[in-house]
């Protein structure tokens, strides 16, 4: 059993898709971006065949970018993606309801050379800073709001900012076209490889700001339809996603897995990627990730309004999963 469940998953990785799921299994329609990381996770369910395992299976879908992810999925052409949580609620408070899975504490930071002269938020005063987004990301939001706390420095102001995307970002930061850079968690631990220095991370500033434990701000959507539609489905999903990180976590030879879709160039690069990924695994309960993420979402809407969060004065009420309640 355990050897045909092994050749499905890898017929299936080999790109036969939907037409080697059986009649009576539902699928989750995964949309994920090259080299996002929910690849790896999905890898893992497939090679271990964690979805036939909890009754559903599994289709991969790859999407160009952020923006044909969002618009794939409010169009139901995947059942779900990788998400932000600001934007699951503003489509909640909006009248699309959709359910948030945490997927990840891991979050970006702010980085900069070994030797760099900047030890401190209010270092950055005057200096070239790199924001990868835009002036709404909400890593940059929640700097913004630390740095004026810490430092007592408006950073949109007393630095001379650049915004743009990631991979942009981090290369001018490498070339010393910038001082310091906010970038996100996957270009972190390659710029630490390659021995850039984190003078501050999200995680850093969100216990700042109050919160108790670390909050996955990043989590898979799933419209509420769907939810209602493929119940079993969606329980089996999570669960697989629940199983897949354990392994990773408990089992290195996992990591064979995922290492091919990991971009890394040499152990090092590895080494980084891969301890990030693993303390960002989400391990508190729902009502406490839903506690600290309404105290996040009050600063970000002070600082981004309606622009940021639409008419909403507060998360969803049924935004979070849960599998007892929701399943």
């Amino acid at each position: 059993m355990l050897s045909r469940r092994a050749m499905l998953a890898g017929g299936l990785l080999g790109g036969l898709g939907l037409r080697a799921a059986r009649a009576d299994v539902p699928v989750i329609r995964l949309g994920s971006l090259p080299f996002g990381t929910s690849t790896w996770e999905a890898a893992v369910i497939k090679a271990r065949g964690l979805d036939t395992a909890n009754g559903f299976q599994l289709d991969a879908v790859k999407l160009a970018g952020n923006d044909a992810a969002r618009i794939s999925f409010i169009g139901g052409q995947v059942d779900t993606i990788i998400g932000d949580l600001l934007w699951a609620a503003r489509l909640g408070n909006d009248g699309q309801a959709v359910r948030f899975i945490p997927y990840s504490t891991s979050e970006g930071a702010v980085m900069v050379p070994a030797d760099s002269p900047i030890k401190s938020l209010k270092d950055l005063d005057g200096k070239r800073f790199g924001v990868a987004g835009g002036p709404l990301d909400k890593n940059w939001l929640l700097l913004r709001a630390q740095a004026k706390d810490a430092a007592g420095i408006d950073l949109e102001h007393a630095a001379e900012i650049a915004y743009g995307a990631p991979p942009l970002i981090t290369l001018k930061l490498e070339q010393g076209a910038l001082d310091a850079a906010l970038t996100y968690w996957t270009y972190c631990a390659r710029l630490e490889a390659k021995g850039f220095r984190r003078l501050v991370g999200a995680e850093d500033i969100m216990h700042a700001l109050g919160v108790a434990g670390d909050v996955s701000l990043i989590g898979y959507l799933f419209q509420d339809t769907t939810v209602k539609e493929k119940p079993e489905a969606v329980a089996g999903f999570a669960r697989a996603s629940r199983a897949a990180k354990e392994m990773l976590a408990a089992d290195p030879t996992t990591w064979e897995v995922v290492r091919p879709l990991m971009a890394a160039e040499n152990d090092a690069t590895f080494e980084a990627l891969k301890r990030d990924f693993l303390s960002g695994i989400p391990r508190r309960p729902v009502a406490a990730e839903r506690t600290d993420a309404e105290k996040l979402y009050a600063v970000m809407s002070r600082l981004g309004g309606p622009r940021l969060v639409g008419k909403g004065a507060g998360l969803p009420p049924d935004l979070y999963y849960d599998a007892g309640r929701n399943g």
